[in-house]
């Protein structure tokens, strides 16, 4: 009997630490530039459209895809009077050898430095994050608080702010992750690869452009780095729109509420939809041609009222 109740701490110890990521540290991290001259397809590049516009707007592309994500509504906004920028985050849709070597505060200082670059060009930046990319766009409005860095709006779509919650949040992600950190020490991916479109995909999914596969590494440290901009989303004051569908299959739909309910601004829109059954995770919600057209529309609209 003794010994089974040890075999059973034993195991929710070993959960914990892994759900937990308790004692984990990232390594020192690097300044990264992105080198497009190595993008294994011309689709993974940056869009930029600069038309002398007033105003510009920040789309952060999602782990581990390119800013190929945001080709329709980039054009959108560039229509509607917005300089336009989505850049390539470094190591993202070049090798994933280098990728496997990458860590979050490293792409996240490249997106935020780009950030503060436009800042001095532009009075008013607005800032746009699906997924991963969304976690960005959180970071960078609790970063730049109550200061003349701070973005216009944000607008942030189907973005994680905790992972595996089952006890606290009441959804788990991926069970998987449970023994993540066992996996990241003997394997730095699974099954990778790289995908330029999905043959047959429905429903736009086919434009999906990135890596294949798993990388346990990097996951851990989104995930670790995900504990701080959830701590600190009572710093966000900037008017916010939250989008978020109830099906997402990547990205579990309690985050929109752990997000608009904790954020302090005074102005926040929040779409919470549910899609048709496509054959697709319900996630990237401005490359799909069944929502990519209506979100873009609605923060188009948002924008224009702050």
């Amino acid at each position: 009997m003794l010994i089974l109740l040890i075999i059973f701490l034993a195991l929710i110890l070993f959960f914990y630490w892994n759900s937990s990521l308790l004692f984990h540290k990232e390594r020192e991290s690097r300044e990264l530039t992105s080198d497009e001259s190595k993008c294994f397809s011309p689709r993974c590049r940056s869009i930029i459209y600069e038309n002398g516009n007033e105003k510009a707007v920040l789309f952060i592309h999602g782990f581990p895809t390119t800013p190929y994500m945001y080709a329709y509504p980039a054009r959108e906004f560039s229509r509607n009077g917005y300089d336009v920028f989505s850049p390539l985050l470094p190591t993202f849709g070049t090798d994933y050898k280098e990728f496997e070597q990458s860590i979050f505060p490293e792409w996240f200082g490249f997106i935020d430095r780009y950030y503060l670059s436009l800042k001095k060009r532009y009075k008013d930046v607005y800032v746009i994050g699906v997924s991963m990319g969304g976690a960005m766009t959180l970071k960078i409005a609790e970063l730049h608080r109550d200061s003349e860095s701070s973005p216009k709006a944000i607008a942030v779509l189907a973005a994680p702010v905790a992972y595996n919650s089952l006890i606290r949040d009441g959804f788990v992600t991926s069970w998987s992750f449970y023994i993540g950190r066992i996996v990241a020490m003997f394997a730095k991916e699974i099954g990778a690869g790289y995908v330029d479109g999905k043959p047959g995909a429905e429903d736009g999914n086919d434009a999906w452009v990135g890596y294949s596969g798993t990388f346990p590494r990097q996951g851990i440290s989104l995930v670790y780095n995900l504990k701080s901009i959830r701590k600190n989303l009572g710093s966000i004051r900037v008017p916010l729109i939250s989008i978020h569908d109830k099906g997402d299959k990547t990205v579990p739909f309690g985050n929109q509420k752990i997000i608009t309910g904790n954020v302090s601004s005074r102005k926040v829109k929040v779409i919470s939809d549910k899609m048709p059954n496509f054959n697709h995770t319900h996630h990237s919600l401005l490359m799909y041609n069944s929502t990519r057209a209506k979100y873009t529309e609605e923060i188009l609209k948002f924008f224009a009222e702050v």
